[in-house]
């Protein structure tokens, strides 16, 4: 339920807040230019008795019921786009952020000379995998606290910020402390103690749509997180699952006009995993960007031949930098800036 307040007087909004928590609700305070709103979640059943109250209060302008499932991930809740910032990073608000690195951080030299990669061909943020969840149980699974310590020396080499992904709530705080932002993976989406736990961390997170998941599911994960205080969610369309076996994935990039229509947070696209090959990603990317999403996840490799996993789907360095160059005429005539 939103309450819009006719009055910024801090007394009314401490009453209405008061008054919300009292019926056993969470109240969200979004302050705005001209007005405060005040998202109340909670008990559907009770909704009635919530209305009652808050339309007899001092200070209330009006009371108007949520009719999405998500509530404080919904346009209905926050009509004004999430902007946020990573360490200088800006995430959404006329922005157009591109996240690129390994799948995997695989040694000090592969993720060091990844970071310089990812810097000089314009990428704003660096991605790896220190805990990797694979399907086959022998496969590579990552340097665990060993690859965050070298994402770590990448960042203080590059100023590049961190994004990497947590597989478990016991990771999250090891996780957190060296990285900037932390990443739920597809096959966690529905992970719902991960999604609680990273909604207590005080990095934003970087929430990838499961394979077999709709958007409405991807977005009440979205809301998991944000009902536990953190409201710095980036969603990430990476591809689902079909008939078709030419790809890795589908890439359903009406996810990205869509999700930009139901919800406030900033939208990206992985085009690495969507497709599964190197030479579709730049296709890919480029549609993106004319769909309207806010950013990319690159996967980037010095020398994928090498790679110890998602080698396939990697761009060398000289691609990447071709990629940037041609997605920055794209990006500024969609009225955003790379």
């Amino acid at each position: 339920m939103i309450i819009v307040m006719a009055s910024r007087a801090k007394d009314d909004i401490a009453r209405v807040v008061a008054k919300i928590k009292e019926l056993g609700y969470q109240a969200h305070l979004i302050e705005g230019v001209e007005r405060t709103v005040i998202g109340a979640v909670g008990d559907e059943r009770t909704k009635a008795t919530l209305l009652e109250a808050m339309e007899s209060m001092h200070g209330v302008e009006s009371v108007m019921p949520i009719l999405k499932p998500y509530k404080l991930a919904s346009r209905e809740m926050k009509p004004e786009y999430t902007v946020i910032k990573v360490n200088g990073v800006q995430i959404g608000g006329g922005a157009f952020c591109v996240m690129a690195g390994p799948c995997s951080v695989e040694s000090r030299e592969q993720i060091i000379e990844s970071a310089h990669v990812v810097k000089s061909g314009g990428g704003q943020m660096l991605r790896g995998g220190a805990y990797k969840p694979r399907t086959s149980p022998y496969s590579f699974q990552g340097m665990e606290e060993e690859g965050l310590k070298l994402l770590k020396e990448a960042r203080e080499a590059t100023g590049l910020p961190v994004v990497t992904e947590v597989m478990t709530p016991e990771q999250v705080k090891i996780v957190e402390s060296y990285a900037d932002m932390l990443q739920v993976g597809a096959r966690n989406m529905q992970n719902f103690g991960l999604l609680k736990a990273v909604g207590k961390a005080r990095k934003p997170v970087f929430l990838k749509r499961g394979m077999m998941s709709t958007i409405s599911e991807l977005l009440m994960s979205a809301e998991y997180i944000m009902s536990e205080g953190n409201r710095e969610v980036i969603l990430c369309e990476r591809g689902i699952r079909t008939f078709e076996t030419e790809t890795r994935n589908t890439c359903d990039i009406a996810a990205v006009p869509v999700l930009k229509k139901l919800t406030h947070l900033p939208v990206f696209l992985d085009p690495s995993h969507a497709t599964g090959h190197w030479d579709l990603v730049e296709p890919i990317a480029r549609a993106a960007v004319a769909a309207g999403a806010d950013g990319l996840m690159i996967e980037v490799h010095p020398r994928p031949v090498e790679a110890l996993s998602d080698g396939g789907q990697s761009l060398k360095p000289e691609r990447f930098k071709n990629l940037m160059d041609n997605l920055k005429p794209l990006v500024e005539l969609m009225g955003k800036r790379i």
